[in-house]
């Protein structure tokens, strides 16, 4: 974007302008005027030549004070045509310069909401298209009399069904968090029994992985949604078992931290790289694209940082030592 600095500009009221423009305008025609008087000229050529100068005055002077409108104007068709990229000058610091930075900043957004968009209908698609695709060929063979339905082919329509299930359910969770349709049931909770359950839970999908809970005693209370923390420390301890060697440990972890209560979920795989530690709650990212074969479809952590933020809590992700990851929840405390 081309920055084009116009005569009125360091002015810092459009009022300010406004004046300049009339005393500038008044100044000058009176000027013309008197100095044809000076010179002997008749009044009746003086005052059309000071009326046509005077309205030259006001029309250099006003195009600088109105061209962020019509650049304004301009990019806003753009945009109703799905162009985000056009910006408008914003040199000015009157009420004018600031719409213009207001529109400048909301077109930025709109940009990235545009690219999240077409990027969630791509995964949306790619992650619908591999399940479907598993299902249609086994389901042709099974209708052509290439192979016989058996036990093991039906497990696996069986796993892609529940896949889809699972990514269906998902998307419909976070667009409902994002619109807000979802409300909190908040009140006092003991964290130690949510936390044995999300780990009774996942045992029984753990296969070699163990998975222990250290719920720091008794007495240990959060303010929030039981049911959504619990949804919230499930998909949790699902990801660490998913990406935990056989013969690893998944730890549930809770203690008091500055009147808060803290959450943790360790386990002992490759870990999450520091760089990578804020993009894994992005919807649809995955560290590593190649391990999309576990069965992630890269929306939970999405979904567990909207739940965490509802609650007006943190959540991150830490490097543990000397290899794991460490996933930290903090929510609000109260007293036991």
């Amino acid at each position: 974007m081309k920055m084009t600095t116009r005569p009125l500009d360091f002015l810092g009221s459009i009022k300010a302008k406004l004046g300049v423009v009339v005393v500038a305008t008044v100044a000058l025609t009176v000027l013309l005027i008197f100095g044809g008087f000076k010179a002997g000229i008749p009044l009746r050529y003086t005052t059309p030549i000071a009326a046509v100068v005077g309205l030259g005055v006001i029309q250099l002077l006003a195009h600088g004070m109105v061209a962020p409108l019509r650049e304004m104007a301009a990019a806003s068709k753009d945009m109703a045509r799905g162009d985000y990229d056009r910006r408008v000058t914003a040199t000015s610091h009157d009420e004018v310069g600031e719409l213009a930075r207001a529109f400048n900043a909301m077109a930025t957004e709109l940009a990235e909401v545009d690219r999240m968009r077409r990027d969630l209908v791509a995964n949306v698609s790619h992650e619908l298209r591999t399940p479907i695709s598993a299902l249609q060929a086994t389901l042709e063979n099974l209708v052509d009399g290439v192979s016989q339905p058996d036990p093991e082919q039906l497990a696996v329509m069986l796993r892609q069904v529940e896949r889809l299930g699972r990514l269906v359910s998902q998307l419909l969770d976070l667009s409902r968090l994002e619109s807000g349709a979802i409300p909190l049931d908040r009140h006092p909770f003991e964290v130690g029994p949510m936390l044995e359950l999300a780990a009774s839970e996942s045992r029984l999908h753990a296969g070699a992985v163990s998975v222990r809970v250290d719920a720091g005693g008794t007495g240990l209370v959060a303010d929030g949604d039981p049911e959504r923390m619990h949804q919230v420390v499930t998909n949790l301890v699902d990801n660490a078992v998913r990406y935990s060697p056989a013969g690893g440990t998944v730890t549930l972890a809770a203690h008091h931290r500055a009147g808060r209560v803290a959450i943790e979920v360790s386990d002992e795989g490759p870990g999450i790289p520091e760089q990578e530690a804020n993009r894994v709650f992005e919807r649809f990212y995955r560290v590593d694209p190649s391990r999309s074969g576990h069965g992630g479809a890269g929306l939970g952590l999405a979904i567990a940082r909207w739940i965490v933020d509802l609650h007006g809590g943190e959540i991150r992700a830490e490097q543990r030592e000397p290899h794991g990851c460490r996933m930290v929840v903090v929510l609000p405390g109260v007293a036991a």
